[in-house]
């Protein structure tokens, strides 16, 4: 199965914009509840304004609430951004570390979150367990597991480490474009043969299917599946 998606998605890749880790991490934490679009759309204006750690650190609460207010639950990540800035600064000379151990103990950083920034913007490979993660890899059998990190562990012993950051972005996309939460296009997924989950939710008519798969990739997707 993760050979297929490698063929759907040869360049997936992390979808929120950035060019430095401490960019990403802001980003991250922004997307909780929030769509990647609607972070992106927020973020250069942000970005432009906060460039450091200390910047973060010192920021005015309100300006900076009104800054990622379309994000949602924008005074919670606030405070996070806040305490992550000060947090730099007081233990990390105001660079982002680059080891799990250490990011997760920084305010808005989770297992989830740290494993962003290892993966994409250090190169530690790390598996992203985010809502369509574990529900596609339940979904597959790959697991049964329903806590975040049991999921990571699990599907850690059954994929090379060295593909765990890949593996992430792959099933990430599979599920936004194909493997959706109500309606799966199970009659125009590449995975279908493998899927013990096949026709339990989704069409399996193929022309049916095939107006349910969304992305840039569509033309690529119904190609590979003969569409």
């Amino acid at each position: 199965m993760y050979r297929d998606m490698t063929s759907e998605f040869p360049d997936a890749h992390c979808e929120l914009d950035f060019t430095t880790p401490l960019e990403l991490a802001v980003a991250t934490i922004l997307s909780a509840q929030c769509t990647d679009v609607r972070v992106n759309l927020t973020t250069p204006a942000l970005f432009a304004k906060y460039r450091t750690a200390r910047d973060y650190a010192q920021a005015n609460r309100t300006e900076l609430e009104e800054f990622i207010r379309p994000t949602g639950f924008y005074r919670n990540k606030a405070n996070s951004l806040i305490g992550l800035g000060q947090a730099l600064e007081e233990r990390f000379d105001g660079e982002l570390p680059a080891t799990l151990p250490e990011l997760v103990t920084l305010p808005g950083f989770g297992r989830k979150t740290a494993n962003v920034v290892l993966g994409n913007a250090f190169g530690v490979p790390g598996i992203t367990v985010d809502t369509h993660f574990g529900r596609l890899v339940r979904r597959w059998g790959w697991t049964t597991e329903e806590d975040p990190v049991k999921v990571e562990h699990a599907i850690g012993e059954l994929i090379e480490r060295k593909d765990w950051t890949m593996l992430s972005h792959r099933v990430i996309f599979h599920g936004r474009r194909v493997c959706h939460a109500r309606k799966p296009a199970c009659g125009a997924c590449l995975l279908a043969n493998d899927c013990p989950s096949f026709g339990l939710e989704g069409p399996t008519d193929p022309v049916t299917a095939a107006k349910l798969v969304k992305g840039p990739e569509t033309e690529h997707l119904l190609e590979l599946v003969g569409l």
